[in-house]
């Protein structure tokens, strides 16, 4: 068993790590910017590295930093959370000639499976169902076009190298399609040093169905059911579920064959999600895969009883899952809420400050995952995400009664949080009767 971490990360995910590995008997380091300084993960882990200024790119994307603080802390592994460096094929790599265990897949899955265009092929030769769309990279507006009017419109243009909804335009008509190309073109070039991009036809309508999966190093790969990230504003996740109400037992078993089959295709070790798009005739498509945690996996650890953290330390040390396929059982209903500091009035403007108030929900099937205190100043320098609530109940409408109650109590003074627009999103009939699509809140938003 690994003897000493770094997590390479900061906020809820740094201290979720750091509590799993406490609970292992795992020393911890933490890495913190100057920005940083007062963070919990900073006062929680057994000892800390800064690694340089507030801005990103000088501190938590700063590799050599972060690989010079693991060798002079000589951790035996390091967990880089999500975001950030989580899913960077080259990081990956660095870790790996350092000596240490990086919790996660190898560099060259994490490598395939970020290449959206190569991800595709890999799952089209794996038989697994994928949207029609462009077979390679597409860096010129014409090329783009032409496939664009062969597929059909609507179309989606994505960056290839993307995620979080940077660099992603749905096209409706072709007047519009030069324009929504370069801009993405811009994005991605600006957030993702690439400026490739693929086009897929557009889903109208879909569901957001994702498979948790795991893998180890001896061959073998299980899945942990599904949750549902249907409820989304801007291609950011608002509200996850597990698992999803509107999947029979022949279609999740079909789904998480695929989820699996996906794995295998890319040899695939670690914790990792499958993301499929549903549309209305229940047809799935493969649309991504997250090679990391995410910020979602409480609600399959609610549902499941499986610790995903730790087991990825197992993994990475090199031990056998434990768990065969027929040994998950998924029983009750989860809901996660993201609790970010932001104004949903003003355009949800974000709101950096300090911390006036501070009081969390509890009672039974309550979990809230947090890294902020009272007194403790939010900066404006990294995501406006400061929480998590997570309700479990016996069935969905106990865990949408249990949240309602738990947001209620929820009390965060000083800054702006989204916390009564997600009890409002919450009351709204159609999320109750589980009546919707990844265009809901846009719609709603719009009355």
């Amino acid at each position: 068993m690994l003897k000493r971490i770094l997590i390479a990360n900061r906020g809820e995910i740094a201290v979720r790590i750091i509590r799993a590995c406490v609970e292992m008997g795992i020393e911890t380091v933490a890495v913190y910017s100057e920005a940083d300084r007062e963070s919990m993960h900073v006062y929680m882990a057994d000892r800390a590295v800064c690694i340089g200024p507030a801005e990103s790119k000088l501190s938590y994307l700063n590799m050599p930093a972060i690989i010079t603080a693991a060798k002079l802390m000589e951790v035996d592994g390091l967990h880089p959370g999500f975001g950030f460096l989580s899913e960077n094929p080259k990081f990956a790599s660095l870790c790996k000639m350092a000596g240490i265990a990086f919790i996660g897949p190898s560099p060259e899955a994490i490598g395939l499976m970020g290449d959206k265009a190569a991800a595709r092929e890999t799952m089209k030769k794996a038989g697994v169902p994928i949207v029609p769309g462009s077979e390679g990279k597409i860096y010129e507006v014409e090329e783009g076009r032409r496939i664009a009017q062969k597929i059909g419109y609507p179309v989606m243009i994505k960056a290839s190298s993307g995620g979080g909804g940077r660099g992603m335009r749905v096209v409706l008509e072709d007047d519009d399609f030069s324009s929504s190309f370069n801009i993405c073109k811009q994005e991605s070039k600006a957030a993702f040093s690439d400026d490739a991009l693929y086009i897929e036809k557009y889903i109208q309508n879909p569901r957001h169905i994702e498979f948790q999966i795991f893998g180890d190093s001896h061959g073998h790969v299980i899945h942990l059911g599904e949750r549902d990230c249907t409820l989304q504003r801007r291609n950011q996740k608002v509200l996850e579920e597990a698992p999803s109400i509107i999947l029979d037992h022949d279609l999740r078993n079909r789904m998480g064959e695929a989820a699996i089959k996906a794995a295998k295709a890319c040899g695939y070790v670690n914790a990792g999600t499958i993301e499929f798009l549903l549309d209305r005739d229940k047809n799935f498509y493969f649309m991504e895969m997250n090679t990391r945690i995410q910020v979602e996996h409480p609600v399959t650890e609610f549902v499941t009883g499986i610790d995903i953290v730790k087991e990825q330390i197992r993994i990475a040390a090199g031990l056998e899952l434990e768990l065969k396929q027929e040994d998950v059982r998924i029983s009750g209903h989860a809901i996660e809420c993201r609790i970010n500091a932001e104004n949903p009035d003003y355009n949800f403007r974000p709101s950096p400050g300090k911390v006036t108030t501070f009081h969390v929900p509890g009672g039974h099937g309550i979990r809230i995952d947090s890294s902020i205190y009272e007194e403790y100043t939010i900066t404006p320098y990294y995501d406006s995400m400061i929480a998590k609530v997570i309700a479990y109940g016996r069935n969905r409408e106990e865990a949408i009664c249990k949240m309602r109650r738990a947001l209620s109590e929820f009390a965060i003074g000083g800054v702006d949080t989204n916390i009564d627009f997600l009890i409002k999103l919450l009351n709204q009939r159609d999320v109750e009767e589980n009546n919707y699509d990844t265009s809901y809140i846009e719609k709603w938003l719009g009355k």
